[in-house]
């Protein structure tokens, strides 16, 4: 293995295991998915270290990667809900990145896609446009969409707080 790729591997692989976490909502997808995708980097690796910017195409194979896995899960099993993740110390933070993990799981893949990308690696709308390879006015509809169904998602999962005379 390159010395290069090697070093490239141990800088860049934690924040690509956050980037998928959050794509894919579940840690062991996102370790399968950084896995195969720097799997395939190796193997291209003599071209992908000459570009400019290699961390933004691993990335896209990230996202490229999460989408056609999407693509074949749909194809090839029924959407299953997204089991809660057990919260052991009780915190409101914990429970509401939990809560927001959830609800984004639910986010169709390229609207989950362009608000992560978006918001989680403040990319702006060209460059997301890039990544998911789509038109800017494409992507800002999907994260409006995807904003929406999110504040549609919060507004009826608050309380409803009623006075009692």
């Amino acid at each position: 293995m390159p010395v290069e790729f090697t070093e490239y591997v141990a800088r860049q692989r934690p924040a690509l295991m956050r980037f998928a976490t959050v794509l894919t909502c579940q840690t062991w997808l996102a370790e399968d998915l950084v896995s195969d995708v720097l799997g395939r980097a190796f193997e291209r690796w003599e071209r992908i270290s000459g570009m400019a910017e290699p961390n933004a195409y691993v990335r896209r194979m990230v996202v490229n990667e999460f989408l056609s896995w999407r693509r074949r899960l749909t194809r090839t099993s029924p959407r299953a809900e997204v089991e809660p993740v057990v919260i052991s110390d009780g915190t409101d933070e914990w429970a509401e990145r939990d809560a927001m993990i959830r609800r984004l799981a639910g986010l169709p893949r390229k609207q989950r896609a362009a608000v992560v990308l978006r918001y989680y690696a403040g990319l702006s709308d060209r460059e997301i446009a890039a990544q998911l390879g789509c038109r800017e006015p494409t992507v800002r509809s999907q994260i409006h969409r995807a904003l929406n169904a999110l504040r549609i998602d919060l507004t009826a999962s608050a309380p409803n707080f009623q006075e009692t005379s």
